[in-house]
């Protein structure tokens, strides 16, 4: 099965482009609350998208899904409303997927099952230590429809130079297993374009078949449309990026590779470029 891919914007025009060229989900980013000061120096996407941005999505696309990272759980203050309040907004706009993010226990879980209350597909992004310790016990969780391990901040929580360190340490493979065992829907993680990245693309996407992943975000290296700002350009780069994914798939499916020695080189780029990070 291809790996469902997702792309991150608010804009209608680039989402179009994105779902003819093959993306299943657009992403709507409204995750702002404590980003800044965790990930604060780093050159990291963080984006302000809003409520409306989903219905005005939803409005334009024929075919892509949409899902909606929401804010970590929290009450409301003067700055911003409730997590309940957010989730229902979203819902009400019209996402397929709510996604949340940066949470550390059981409650905080129980707390965005309640708020979504059943009206639509519900998404735990994994990427705290504390998100790791109680995952057999989220797995248990029949409202929850799919998992997504997010390397950026599940490696600062580890103290890592690296955020792919965690496929070479065993952190993703432990969580996919689980997962698999399980027989939930999950993914991991990010992907530039072919041939691109710090760490090449295609060994990524084989490790998704290794592991057995479902989905993958096409990371801003992918196609950065605050640096292209030509739509017949960036429809160019989705069209050839997305096209030359899906060979390398169906190469993967036919058994092509051997997996097991992507991984073992995979685990030497990945150490290369740790040692290579001051």
């Amino acid at each position: 099965m291809a790996l469902k891919l997702m792309y991150i914007t608010n804009r209608p025009e680039i989402a179009e482009i994105a779902e003819n060229a093959g993306v299943d989900r657009i992403f709507v980013d409204l995750e702002y609350i404590g980003k800044e000061l965790r990930q604060k120096g780093m050159d990291t996407v963080k984006n302000r998208h809003q409520i409306e941005d989903v219905a005005m999505l939803k409005k334009s696309l024929k075919k892509a899904d949409v899902l909606a990272r929401v804010n970590p759980i929290h009450d409301a203050t003067s700055e911003y409303s409730s997590s309940k309040e957010e989730i229902d907004g979203v819902i009400k706009a019209g996402a397929d997927y709510v996604m949340l993010p940066y949470f550390k226990t059981v409650a905080e879980v129980k707390d965005f099952i309640e708020y979504v209350d059943g009206r639509t597909k519900t998404v735990l992004l994994v990427e705290t230590p504390e998100a790791v310790e109680i995952i057999d016990e989220l797995l248990e969780m029949d409202e929850i429809d799919e998992f997504f391990v997010g390397l950026n901040d599940l490696s600062l929580g580890y103290g890592k130079k690296f955020m792919f360190e965690l496929l070479a340490d065993g952190t993703v493979e432990n969580l996919t297993e689980k997962f698999r065992k399980k027989g939930v829907f999950f993914g991991f993680g990010g992907i530039a374009a072919l041939g691109k990245g710090m760490l090449p693309a295609e060994y990524i996407i084989r490790e998704h078949y290794r592991l057995k992943s479902k989905a993958v975000i096409l990371s801003r290296s992918f196609c950065n449309t605050e640096i292209e700002t030509d739509l017949d350009k960036i429809r160019e780069i989705f069209e050839t990026g997305l096209k030359d994914i899906r060979i390398l798939e169906e190469k993967c499916e036919n058994h092509e590779f051997d997996f097991e020695e992507n991984k073992k080189q995979l685990d030497e780029k990945i150490k290369m470029i740790r040692d290579g990070i001051r």
